[in-house]
């Protein structure tokens, strides 16, 4: 048991308690403490280059109903599309996509309703040592290290029987009810969109899916406090997601999600109702290489922006 217990905790990998960044931001600051500081960004040889035009260069939309209609004309051209999104960007917006938007208010209402929850109860679902999931920050490794200003709650949600006993199934309900609702729907939407990359890649039938199909699937809820300085720091470093896909809900339509192409960074202004979706790093690998022997990961994201 305790073999199982330790593997369960090295999945992801630990990370070090740090101090809730929305606690923080309750008394009045004025200026950041040193450790949110980025100053590496802001210097020349790390100069980030925003594109502002959010008309000019945006990232691709997808229509779900197109794509699965039963007039070739209009699947084809959007499963064109789809290819087009794929390989030139890794990102595009998925709208009908066949979510309810009753589920998707809850989650937004939900998630923000667990993050004003008070701090001891939060606190109930902190990480635990050598373990990411939970309550904190992730990836965190050393106590030199530049934090994140924003707070995190991260669970594995499927498969069930590596749920940790202390997380999903003691959330308050109907916070637990709605996760449930919504990891079984995005597994079903996440299968759904590799089969249409499936379609537009020329790949023999579920060639993709049935790598997937019991994959191993995340929630990861980010809230970013509003920020006296915000030019001084970074709610999320830039990178790329290590999983499968990662299927990204935006709880308001407040700028915040910036995607590089062509070394230039393209603020996302995110559509209503729709999911942002993201390429990671081993679809994209397994794809190029042939190779379908990686592991399979689905990251679900769901972010709470509070930027002001």
């Amino acid at each position: 048991m305790e073999k199982t217990t330790s593997a369960r905790k090295s999945l992801y990998g630990g990370s070090l308690h740090v101090p809730s960044v929305q606690e923080f931001v309750k008394k009045p600051i004025l200026t950041i403490p040193p450790r949110y500081l980025q100053p590496h960004y802001q210097d020349g040889e790390h100069e980030m280059i925003i594109n502002s035009d959010h008309h000019a260069h945006q990232i691709p939309s997808i229509d779900m109903q197109k794509l699965l209609s039963q007039q070739s004309t209009n699947s084809e051209a959007e499963l064109a599309r789809l290819h087009f999104a794929c390989k030139e960007w890794g990102f595009f917006q998925l709208v009908n996509h066949g979510v309810s938007s009753s589920v998707l208010e809850k989650m937004k209402t939900e998630t923000q309703e667990f993050f004003n929850l008070p701090m001891e109860e939060k606190k109930k679902f902190s990480q635990q040592p050598g373990d990411i999931e939970g309550y904190g920050q992730a990836f965190v490794v050393s106590e030199d290290q530049k934090l994140d200003w924003s707070d995190m709650f991260f669970l594995t949600t499927l498969p069930v029987q590596l749920r940790k006993p202390h997380l999903l199934p003691k959330l308050p309900s109907p916070f637990r009810e709605t996760l449930e609702t919504y990891s079984s729907e995005l597994k079903n939407l996440a299968m759904t969109i590799l089969s249409q990359m499936e379609k537009a890649l020329q790949m023999e039938a579920k060639e993709v899916t049935n790598i997937f199909e019991g994959g191993l699937q995340a929630v990861r809820v980010n809230y970013y406090p509003p920020c006296p300085q915000p030019g001084k720091v970074l709610g999320l470093p830039p990178h790329s997601d290590g999983g499968a896909l990662t299927i990204l809900l935006q709880v308001n339509e407040m700028d915040g999600l910036q995607v590089k192409k062509d070394g230039i960074w393209v603020p996302v202004k995110p559509l209503p109702d729709a999911f942002i979706v993201n390429i990671g790093d081993v679809l994209e690998v397994m794809i190029f290489t042939g190779n379908f022997n990686h592991l399979n990961i689905i990251l679900l994201d769901t972010y709470i922006d509070e930027r002001r």
